[in-house]
């Protein structure tokens, strides 16, 4: 098997690229007053970047990410290249213990699993009986995986190419989590894969309120119960959003071509594009510098380049004719059971009703805090959503087959 073992090294030349970079940077002037309605204040972006040309230990962040298992694979995507695949597997050593694929989104990237590890694959961590097997890619196109030179890489490759990186380690059947592009991946795999997809937890939910035409008894229940105030807030921050927060995403579905030359180019510009989204998209959670700067250098340093990610935008919404519409991932999908974490200052919260229109939904957990970074911010929940969907008692239990790697990559 072509599995080897994988640290992250950055080459000396490509950090010293980034030293003069950030040396020569230009900043914009600023209005007075300006706050984050306008974006990202300049004080914050010049502290950062004083931080990143004299503080920042990039050299440090790479032991902090190596005491990771990780490894690369080459995976076969139907219709384009074999992908080098670099991923995070991370085995329990407790008998018993179920595949787990955790999948990221943008600007997020496979760091978001590193509070979930211990939780997951560890016993005896008061939340339960149930650990896990996980597996953390990342995704084509992103941080230390190949990117593809072809157009029309969409939803479907995604989600064939993570399926295909859980065969290839001999997780015939698994459970899958993730937020953002992981949302719809992993209800892509669950479609095109039920019978080794079989549970998936989602910590944002994308739907529509129930029809009387596709769910008739959630719609009457729609119709006759009031929206809880946590349902109502939810409604308001999904609009707040929708309103104020979506430049990015119109940009990058339409023309992301235009935006990847200011951030294959500057430090500067990226730095800026995914702090914006770090903090506007958190509740209260208190990022470090340090962990900003490692985040945005796992772009900066990407294989294919800062804006090869931003291509999942583009590709999902004008899917060929073998690709799959990104509307399917919002409507029901039939054999794989849900969980589902609604946290409050996510980008969409919406009422129980609309998320159960999704599938055969088993949970719903409703939690007082958190964001979009729900692993980052909250492990614990996803962690605690995992335990009582999988564990005894759980609407899931015995859903999905124990099972130790086929293929065990070593170090």
């Amino acid at each position: 098997m072509d599995i080897s073992a994988f640290q992250i090294a950055v080459l000396d030349k490509y950090l010293n690229d980034l030293r003069s970079r950030l040396l020569s940077a230009r900043f914009p002037d600023e209005l007075e007053d300006a706050g984050w309605d306008m974006g990202v204040p300049l004080a914050d972006m010049q502290r950062l970047v004083r931080h990143w040309k004299y503080g920042f230990d990039w050299r440090q962040s790479e032991r902090d990410i190596n005491t990771m298992p990780q490894f690369r694979t080459l995976v076969e995507v139907n219709g384009f290249e074999n992908l080098k695949i670099h991923f995070v597997h991370q085995q329990s050593t407790v008998p018993g213990a179920i595949p787990l694929l955790f999948c990221h989104g943008w600007p997020g990237s496979f760091l978001e699993v590193k509070k979930l590890l211990p939780l997951l694959t560890e016993g005896n961590q008061g939340l339960g009986s149930v650990t896990f097997h996980v597996v953390a890619p990342s995704l084509p196109n992103f941080g230390s995986s190949a990117g593809t030179r072809k157009r029309g890489f969409g939803l479907r490759q995604y989600a064939e190419t993570c399926h295909k990186l859980m065969q290839k380690l001999g997780y015939v059947e698994y459970v899958t989590q993730g937020g953002d592009w992981g949302f719809h991946i992993t209800r892509m795999m669950g479609l095109l894969y039920p019978d080794h997809c079989k549970v998936s937890h989602l910590n944002v939910t994308e739907a529509c309120a129930p029809s009387f035409s596709k769910h008739p008894i959630l719609a009457l229940e729609h119709l006759l119960v009031s929206y809880s105030a946590h349902e109502r807030a939810g409604l308001e921050r999904t609009a707040h959003h929708r309103q104020t927060g979506m430049g990015y995403d119109i940009l990058q579905q339409t023309k992301p071509q235009t935006i990847a030359y200011a951030l294959a180019d500057s430090p500067i510009a990226l730095l800026a594009w995914m702090y914006e989204k770090l903090h506007e998209w958190t509740d209260d959670y208190h990022w470090t510098d340090d962990e900003i700067l490692t985040w945005v250098s796992i772009y900066w340093h990407s294989i294919a380049g800062p804006a090869a990610s931003l291509r999942i935008y583009y590709e999902s919404n004008h899917s060929t004719a073998d690709g799959l519409p990104y509307e399917r991932a919002l409507s029901y999908i039939p054999h794989v059971k849900y969980g589902i974490a609604h946290f409050p200052k996510d980008l969409t919260v919406l009422p129980n009703a609309w998320a159960a229109t999704l599938g055969n939904v088993v949970l719903q957990s409703r939690n007082p805090h958190g964001g979009h970074f729900a692993a980052v911010e909250h492990p614990e929940i996803i962690a605690r959503d995992l335990q009582a969907m999988l564990g005894k008692g759980g609407r899931a239990y015995k859903c999905v087959s124990a099972g130790d790697a086929l293929v065990t990559p070593r170090l």
